[in-house]
């Protein structure tokens, strides 16, 4: 079943009459037992059928380090922040995961773990391994996951609609369009809320290489840009992975586009998770 797309008006506004909205992701991930990430910070890739033993103790600085430094800064001003959580770290860290929960931080299903991705799988096999990591979120976290974000969000071409007959209200695994849309499947409605790469560590530092002050820039421009020359409702997310701008190098980046949105009263800074409410509500 192809789903039925309903865009947002250039009239429509966010709640106040706000015309841009702003999110904050936090990427909190993990890969399965003796997967290590396809990149890393050497850049050049190992010889096949080798484990990459520096790519999985980089990625690994998120567990131990980047998480709870993300959430510092967010709790220094006050900002509830989605949190993408790899059923894996249900596991591994249980603990922070209630946390995350605690705090009031949205919790977002993101898959088994980021070697685990929905085209990899038959419809059989996505609903599975759905239902696994939504059950362990909801026993670890103590909440009940309404988004979803896959892996690279990279969903399967029926994930959509698997998702919305499974209740979920929202999913990141569009990037067609700079607003949220909601998508129809008969009487089942989910919002396509952009993965956003404009601010966004991992592409702007281990992608192409810029330092972390780069990504700052690219935000004060692009929040520039909708506030100033832009007329129709924008939304923008801003992406830290604990594991890249979880680093001292570069969370100070996240502390300072943080502190400027908090600071800009005409924005309405939201979970993504608030954001599909006021939608399926509005539109």
């Amino acid at each position: 079943m192809n789903a039925t797309i309903t865009r947002l008006p250039d009239d429509f506004r966010w709640p106040g009459g706000k015309r841009v909205a702003v999110i904050f992701n936090i990427a909190y991930e993990a890969w399965s037992d003796g997967q290590a990430p396809g990149i890393g910070p050497m850049g050049n890739v190992l010889k096949p059928g080798f484990f990459d033993t520096n790519a999985h103790s980089w990625a690994s600085f998120g567990l131990v380090r980047g998480i709870h430094r993300l959430l510092a800064i967010a709790e220094k001003h006050g900002v509830k922040t989605s949190v993408m959580v790899n059923g894996v770290i249900c596991e591994r860290d249980p603990q922070t995961v209630r946390r995350i929960a605690d705090l009031g931080h949205e919790i977002i299903n993101h898959s088994w773990g980021m070697d685990v991705i929905p085209v990899y799988f038959d419809e059989a096999g996505e609903r599975a391994n759905l239902q696994r990591n939504h059950d362990l979120l909801v026993q670890t976290a103590g909440v009940t996951p309404t988004g979803w974000i896959s892996p690279r969000g990279t969903g399967s071409s029926i994930s959509s609609r698997l998702l919305a007959e499974a209740g979920y209200t929202h999913h990141g695994d569009v990037n067609d369009d700079d607003r949220p849309y909601v998508m129809s499947f008969g009487d089942k409605r989910i919002v396509g809320i952009p993965l956003t790469m404009d601010v966004n560590d991992l592409p702007t530092c281990i992608r192409y290489g810029h330092g972390p002050r780069h990504m700052l820039d690219t935000f004060n421009d692009t929040f520039a840009a909708m506030r100033e020359y832009e007329t129709v409702p924008l939304m923008l997310d801003v992406t830290a992975h604990t594991h890249v701008l979880g680093r001292p190098s570069g969370a100070w980046v996240y502390d300072e586009i943080m502190a400027k949105v908090k600071a800009t009263p005409d924005v309405w800074l939201c979970t993504r998770d608030e954001m599909a409410s006021y939608v399926l509500n509005n539109i």
